[in-house]
């Protein structure tokens, strides 16, 4: 089962990134500088986790009481065998090393909201601040080794933090850079660009694909025009192209070629009331799937189209959990990781949403994820990420474990979630032999957790250590250092 389970995935994976896209994701390890000096638990050459128990990102059964053996900076072995001669020993009895993650909608920004009061009444305009400095230190103490920024607002800070990161002198994940929204007219956002025809569109392809980006993302305004330019542009620069649409539909993109679509399949907008070609519904998707039972024709017929045509779908479930009408809780390291201003953001957001669900919210959230598992056991390319936007309850890290959580309460198993927030991303990136999972020969990309997310899903927020390219950093420690930091800088 395993080994179809895996060929599915590459069967229906987007076509493979070129190698140069590849190397520029994940160039070869540079030695960490002094200021990684200080975050770390271990930078030892050799490395042996002894009494490991292994969720490899396969899907594959648990492995138990393996020794886990990290050469320069590469996998070199998993056996039940004793470490070698020389090598750091590190006791993980109890613990379960796991693929690091790679996040899929994460950003590098925070919303802000001025003004906002208890009731949530706000001022425009609506601003995105940049986390430069916190951000990539909440996802790598998330375990979060691989990221995708997913749309960006300060292009070239992303860009240059990417070659600081690469080059030892910031800590933080591998990136994949995406480039500014790919945004028509009327956005709400006064920091992005707005294209003005097909033409504008396939030139700012071209110009931030000239200068480093490896992604793009298309964004609620665009029309088909704009993003049919857009994504040949990116298609003959082998780049690919993903979306956060709204005035058009999953349909229409998909014929126009796109890569994959986020928020799942929150934001299709093909039955919703009064949609106009080219135009942002009223409802923004939510009359489709209030409509779009899964067991419904119309979407078999979506999840065929979407398989058939190589789309992946990317998961951001925390963003839309209030929908469910939870009381949420933060953990007390996510809220002592936030500005002032921004806890007390969090505070009036998390206060306004624990409420009553109406019976549209509640069956929009459950045919949300039943199509998500549905399009994953059709054989779609499921992949994961937060969209970790301060809004109320997802900042980076903490809530890329609880997209994980909410995958595992949404019917998938820990073993199928924990793939999708590793495995199936690394697919999508095309680095699928180098990271994802923990085999021999692929990077050292590992996350140590205590407990065994196998059986206790919950059991990922426990990070205990996280090996990027081998280099062992402590999450204590990257979190200390961002104290009261995330919403400021």
């Amino acid at each position: 089962m395993r080994a179809i389970y895996f060929a599915i995935a590459l069967a229906t994976a987007p076509a493979a990134a070129s190698a140069q896209v590849a190397n520029t994701l994940l160039p070869p390890p540079a030695a960490p500088g002094p200021i990684d000096q200080k975050l770390l638990r271990t930078a030892a050459p050799i490395v042996a986790l002894i009494h490991a128990r292994i969720i490899d990102g396969t899907g594959g059964p648990v492995l138990q009481d393996r020794t886990v053996v990290i050469d320069h900076g590469k996998i070199a072995s998993i056996l039940p065998v004793p470490p070698p001669a020389g090598a750091e020993i590190i006791d993980a009895t109890g613990k379960t090393v796991l693929p690091g993650i790679i996040g899929m909608h994460n950003h590098m920004y925070y919303i802000a909201r001025p003004n906002l009061d208890a009731a949530l009444h706000k001022e425009p305009p609506l601003l995105v601040p940049q986390m430069t400095y916190s951000a990539p230190r909440l996802y790598l103490a998330g375990g979060v080794t691989t990221m995708r920024t997913t749309g960006s607002v300060e292009p070239y800070a992303d860009l240059n933090m990417k070659r600081q990161i690469d080059a030892g002198a910031l800590p933080g994940p591998h990136m994949d850079v995406t480039a500014p929204y790919l945004e028509g007219a009327n956005s709400v956002f006064i920091q992005m660009y707005q294209l003005k025809d097909a033409d504008d569109a396939r030139q700012t392809v071209a110009y931030w694909a000239d200068r480093g980006a490896t992604s793009f993302k298309a964004y609620m305004n665009i029309t088909r025009a704009e993003l049919a330019a857009a994504i040949d542009e990116a298609h003959k620069r082998h780049l690919k192209i993903t979306g956060h649409l709204c005035s058009i539909t999953y349909p229409e993109a998909v014929a126009l070629g796109i890569d994959d679509l986020e928020h799942g399949f929150m934001v299709n907008t093909q039955l919703d009331t009064g949609k106009q070609p080219d135009i942002c519904s009223k409802s923004a998707g939510a009359d489709t799937l209030e409509k779009m039972d899964p067991a419904s024709p119309e979407a078999a017929a979506l999840i065929r189209q979407l398989v058939a045509a190589h789309v992946a779908i990317t998961s951001t479930l925390p963003v839309f959990e209030p929908l469910q009408g939870d009381a949420l809780t933060p953990p007390q390291a996510m809220l002592d990781a936030l500005a002032p201003q921004a806890r007390t953001a969090l505070q009036s957001i998390l206060a306004a949403k624990r409420f009553n669900p109406t019976p549209k919210e509640l069956t929009i959230y459950a045919h949300a994820t039943a199509l998500e598992k549905a399009f994953s056991e059709a054989g779609g390319l499921l992949i994961a990420g937060p969209d970790p936007t301060g809004l109320g309850n997802v900042v980076p890290g903490f809530s890329d474990h609880r997209e994980i959580e909410l995958l595992v309460r949404a019917g998938f198993s820990p073993l199928q979630a924990i793939r999708i927030a590793t495995m199936n991303g690394a697919i999508y990136l095309g680095v699928q032999d180098r990271i994802g999972s923990v085999e021999t020969g692929k990077n050292a990309d590992l996350i140590v957790v205590d407990g065994d997310p196998s059986a206790h899903i919950a059991d990922i927020e426990h990070v205990a250590i996280v090996f990027k390219d081998g280099v062992g950093y402590d999450p204590a420690k990257l979190l200390a250092s961002v104290r009261g930091d995330y919403g400021l800088y």
